[in-house]
């Protein structure tokens, strides 16, 4: 019996197997709406046997796209769209999962394709918020420092996306704690120079993301899950450690949170990440370890034999793919192949099986 095509549960929900496709940003909407790109690059995907496919970082606000062409869930509107989605996918046995973000100073700036830097104002762009007044790279424009009512509506944000979110048909939330984003910069001292009740201390830079964690909960069924991407480390002196996110995650599990999914960086544009395969999967290990909370490890997987041993060694509940999900988006059912199993493939496809 392979670990990675054993089912797995969290609360109500009941993924087919551990392979998740992660979430990965197509910079390919108009004002934050879905489209049939959307459709049909997640669409493939669940043809392809994931378990559970989680959506590139939706923006709870306007100003919280990392981009002009990122996708929103700030208004009603979004929500036809991402129904034809989630119905795909749930009709072809995914898990339909969003992630909720808020890109904080890293936003309004240009798809890579389109331009370099900071989007000015002029050409579409706006002012970004920070927990401090600290611009991500030297010679860009200073964030705005968030004061108490612009944190309150960060916290509003989230909410009401959770609950579109609902309205759309999603079963799995994330919130987006990583990268070097909005709530990541309040957790990180390299980000977060305030003084105030949300920086200073370890308590005070988790503030805000306790407080988004308990109002999404609030606002998400019980027999959902509620997952929390992290960057377990900033790899820098100074910075977020993993020591930090093992007793983060021990005080989001008490909050409801159900798996905390396991990157890395992203917060300060100098740290010095030693990529190689699977250099993401100990953060993943050692905080399902010490903090007894179910991990998803992400980070060059792109054997199926590696992933089943990362599950099968209890490293991690679910493996999420990013860039070999582009490469293959069959790769479920290919490694199902490769590790001798038999499951069942679309009826359209059946013919390739063999």
């Amino acid at each position: 019996m392979s670990s990675l095509f054993s089912p797995f549960t969290l609360r109500g929900v009941t993924f087919k197997n551990r392979i998740t496709v992660s979430p990965m940003c197509m910079y390919s909407s108009t004002d934050g709406f879905a489209n049939d790109w959307h459709l049909v690059h997640l669409g493939s995907r669940a043809v392809g046997g994931a378990g559970l496919i989680i959506t590139e970082a939706a923006a709870v606000a306007p100003e919280g796209r990392i981009t002009p062409d990122d996708l929103g869930i700030w208004k009603d509107e979004h929500l036809p769209e991402l129904r034809r989605i989630t119905a795909f996918l749930r009709a072809h046995g995914a898990v339909p999962g969003i992630q909720l973000a808020h890109a904080g100073r890293k936003a309004s700036t240009y798809t890579s394709w389109k331009g370099s830097g900071v989007v000015p104002e002029a050409e579409g762009g706006w002012p970004t918020v920070a927990p401090s007044a600290v611009p991500f790279h030297a010679g860009q424009p200073a964030p705005i420092e968030l004061n108490q009512e612009g944190i309150d509506k960060v916290i509003a944000d989230f909410r009401a996306a959770t609950v579109r979110a609902l309205a759309a048909g999603f079963q799995v939330l994330e919130l987006h704690a990583a990268h070097g984003y909005l709530l990541h910069e309040f957790l990180s001292p390299l980000s977060n120079a305030r003084t105030d009740a949300y920086g200073g201390s370890f308590e005070n830079r988790s503030r805000l993301l306790l407080q988004v964690v308990e109002a999404t909960r609030a606002a998400w069924p019980a027999e959902y899950p509620l997952f929390v991407r992290l960057s377990a480390t900033d790899w820098t002196e100074g910075g977020w450690t993993a020591a930090d996110s093992v007793a983060l995650a021990i005080i989001l599990k008490d909050k409801g949170v159900d798996l905390i999914d396991c990157s890395t960086g992203g917060n300060v544009p100098a740290a010095t990440i030693p990529v190689e395969p699977g250099y993401q999967v100990p953060f993943a290990e050692q905080i399902r370890r010490e903090a007894g909370i179910p991990t998803g490890a992400v980070g060059i997987i792109t054997q199926a034999a590696q992933a089943e041993a990362i599950v099968a060694s209890g490293q991690a509940d679910l493996v999420l793919l990013a860039r070999e999900m582009l490469r293959d988006p069959n790769f479920p059912l290919h490694a199902a192949k490769e590790l001798g199993v038999d499951v069942v493939w679309p009826d359209q496809y059946a013919r390739a099986k063999r």
